[in-house]
């Protein structure tokens, strides 16, 4: 059963659509997960380098305000004035001293002493020449002279940046050089303390700023030079390295060299120095390795969970739909589709939609005749009453029926019928708040028409009806020369009494039958009557309910009659001879419709009876009548439709032959011959032939090898592409794949001709 879920596109497409539900979503939770873990701990680690370059900064700045202080020390000691260091015998001890202030800072690698325009210079090693310190201490991009312009003329104190400093010409160290003007924040110094101080000190102080993350840390003089920098990682150019200064104080996000970049900048209020630090932003999303993983892994682990519930959501979903599918190729005779199931579902609806367009009319005359014959009007409902745009909410209904004097033989030439019924399906007259359906009868010299309407209280009730009948002939005089007699019935206040109105319309109808005559019954009763007291317009109305087979009309007249005579104040003997009318017209009316078997239900003390038990015995009469009329017009209808299922089966080839051929051939409506060939045989018309052809085809296909366009011309079907589609659709073939697989070689030959239209 899974393999088949899989087979089928749509069942893929359902199961897509719900992992692609999923999988939205939870990709944005995941990246939003995975990014805020990022940004959480990128701000962490800026902050925290914030605060170690605050805290480095704080260091450095309490280091250089040493030096200053030193500086000063230096420039109040006795020990160290210029008379005492040029003297031989004090010179040691000012050498000591130096040593002593040079031992009192940890960052300090020699100190030097030196007064304006003198040609020696002291250090904690002893006193030298200036030749002598040129020749030990020599800067790569310091000159000797430079030196010495700057510890002459220094007001200020002045940090140079890291510089290799050649010792003693064999030894190389990286130093920064610390000019102090004495005394300090003099304006007239008089001489300038040199403190060398090797960079492997600054660096010590800013190396924990980075922690294990490769990045650069920078130090920058009040001027933008780099003192110093440290760290691991690409070298910065000279340009971006000079950007870095522009930066305000805090953190910030950069490209450089075209990489994200995390910088924290911090600047000293004391000295103007600004500090640095920088590092690639992709460290910080290899540093959540782990959450990334446990990321990734509660990803799959939701995703696998989704895919069930997918399969499991995408199977109900289907189940309903590949139901339908069943149906629909079980209901249209085809193979179940594997493909686009919607489709499959779509072009049965479509067929069956045809189907039921071509069968509507039948269906709602079926509907309409039904409620003539029983009345059941009420019974409805409102779906069917809707489906048909049926309205019979009035208060008001009755009916007409049109009728033609026409020989049998020449009923099924009567041209204008069908255009008549067409012409009477459904009209209205807004001005007479009036709304009437034609039904198709079974005889073709009939047509009835359905009508129901609001009463207008400045009219009387007949003489609206009257209204409506003439505006029903002048519609109809509109479209045609001529029109058949109209029979009018009784108007009614209940749609379940239209089958009474139908009666006496039929009754109506039939006593006068000339051209354009209108018969209203209700005026019947004033003609001359030939019975006594019952009038010839009731007796009329029961002949006719009988010869409709309609028990229900019969019994109420019969029960309005037997009560009326009741209330009468005529003898006992004279209200039994009237009775003898109504006798009279049930055994007449029986004759004339050949039942000859009634007079034995006519007992022979049935006349001494007393009213009510005579009233028993004319219900069950016209019972017995009533069932016999049913019978002989169902065995009628059987013997007919036998006829017709015969016609067909000779003339089904003829591309002619429709379903109002065939009513005419054998002078029914369409309408009844619709419905009663789909009760005799399971099948309507259209579908009968089409299976007859159907068949015919098959078999064509499997014992002759001629074109198939000939065979399918030769049942009488003309459109052959459609012909095709059906034929593929209802056996799963092409039918020349379908000749292939069931054609007998010995009939057709050993080698099957191409077939170019399948």
């Amino acid at each position: 059963m899974q393999r088949n879920y899989f087979k089928s596109k749509l069942f893929l497409k359902f199961i897509g659509s719900y992992l692609l539900i999923l999988l939205i979503p939870l990709l944005f939770a995941t990246v939003f997960i995975y990014r805020n873990a990022v940004n959480n701990l990128q701000s962490e680690i800026e902050q925290s380098h914030l605060n170690q370059l605050t805290q480095t900064k704080t260091v450095i700045d309490g280091r250089i305000k040493e030096l200053s202080e030193i500086s000063s020390r230096i420039s109040y000691d006795q020990r160290l004035t210029p008379y005492r260091v040029h003297d031989p015998y004090d010179s040691m001890e000012a050498i000591s001293a130096l040593n002593n202030y040079k031992a009192t800072s940890s960052i300090i690698s020699e100190v030097f002493l030196y007064y304006h325009n003198d040609d020696r210079i002291y250090s904690s090693q002893g006193m030298s020449t200036l030749d002598v310190f040129a020749a030990r201490y020599g800067f790569t991009n310091w000159s000797h002279k430079d030196l010495m312009e700057e510890l002459n003329t220094a007001r200020f104190p002045l940090m140079h940046p890291a510089d290799t400093v050649n010792r003693n010409t064999y030894l190389q160290e990286s130093m920064l050089a610390y000019t102090v003007p004495i005394t300090p924040n003099s304006t007239n110094p008089h001489g300038s303390v040199l403190y060398l101080i090797r960079e492997s000190e600054f660096a010590s102080l800013i190396s924990s700023v980075l922690g294990n993350y490769q990045g650069l840390t920078y130090i920058y003089d009040n001027n933008g030079q780099v003192l110093t920098h440290y760290g691991t990682g690409e070298k910065l150019s000279v340009q971006d390295t000079q950007s870095l200064t522009k930066l305000k104080p805090g953190i910030h996000d950069q490209k450089i060299n075209n990489q994200s970049h995390s910088i924290v900048s911090v600047k000293s209020d004391k000295n103007g120095w600004t500090y640095v630090t920088l590092m690639a932003s992709d460290q910080f999303f290899s540093s959540i390795i782990h959450v990334r993983s446990f990321i990734i892994l509660l990803f799959f682990i939701t995703l696998s969970i989704g895919a069930a519930m997918a399969y499991v959501l995408a199977r109900r979903q289907y189940h309903p739909i590949s139901e339908l599918v069943n149906l629909a190729s079980a209901k249209s005779g085809s193979v179940r589709s594997t493909g686009n199931e919607l489709e499959h579902i779509r072009s049965t609806l479509q067929d069956y939609s045809s189907r039921v367009d071509l069968q509507e009319p039948y269906a709602r005359n079926h509907v309409l005749s039904t409620i003539l014959k029983y009345g059941s009007a009420r019974s409805l409902t409102p779906d069917i009453l809707e489906a048909f745009d049926l309205r019979l909410d009035q208060p008001n209904h009755f009916v007409m029926v049109f009728g033609w004097e026409v020989p049998e033989e020449e009923l099924s030439e009567i041209q204008d019928r069908q255009a008549m019924v067409e012409l009477l399906t459904r009209i209205e007259f807004p001005q007479l708040l009036a709304h009437a359906y034609g039904v198709e009868l079974p005889q073709l010299n009939q047509i009835a028409l359905m009508v129901s309407f609001d009463h207008d209280n400045l009219l009387a009730s007949e003489q609206h009806v009257r209204y409506i009948v003439e505006a029903v002939r002048s519609h109809m005089l509109e479209m045609f020369e001529e029109i058949p007699a109209l029979g009018v019935g009784t108007c009614y206040a209940s749609p379940d009494q239209l089958n009474q109105s139908f009666i006496e319309a039929c009754s109506a109808v039939e006593l006068h039958t000339g051209q354009g005559v209108v018969t209203y019954f209700e005026k019947l009763s004033g003609s001359p009557d030939h019975t006594f007291l019952i009038p010839n317009a009731v007796l009329l109305k029961l002949s006719q309910s009988l010869k409709q087979g309609s028990y229900d009309v019969a019994e109420q007249i019969i029960s309005t009659a037997i009560r009326d005579l009741l209330t009468s104040e005529h003898s006992a003997l004279l209200t039994r001879c009237i009775c003898y009318d109504i006798l009279n017209t049930m055994l007449k009316t029986a004759s004339e419709l050949g039942i000859h078997n009634v007079m034995q239900e006519v007992a022979s003390n049935m006349m001494s009876s007393s009213l009510d038990e005579l009233e028993r015995h004319f219900h069950v009469l016209a019972a017995k009548i009533c069932s016999e009329v049913e019978q002989n017009h169902q065995k009628e209808e059987h013997s007919l439709m036998d006829q017709i299922v015969g016609y067909i089966d000779e003339h089904y080839m003829d591309h002619s032959l429709s379903l109002e051929s065939v009513s005419y051939e054998y002078t029914i409506s369409p309408s009844h011959l619709s419905r009663s060939f789909k009760e005799k045989v399971g099948i309507n018309f259209i579908q009968y032939i089409w299976q007859k052809r159907m068949e015919e085809v098959q078999h064509q296909l499997k014992t002759t090898n001629d074109p198939l366009k000939d065979i399918i011309m030769r049942v009488g079907y003309l459109d052959t592409p459609n012909f095709i589609r059906k034929f593929k659709k209802e056996t799963g073939y092409t039918p020349g794949q379908y000749r292939k697989l069931y054609a007998d070689p010995a009939q057709v030959g050993d080698e099957l001709p191409p077939d170019e239209l399948t």
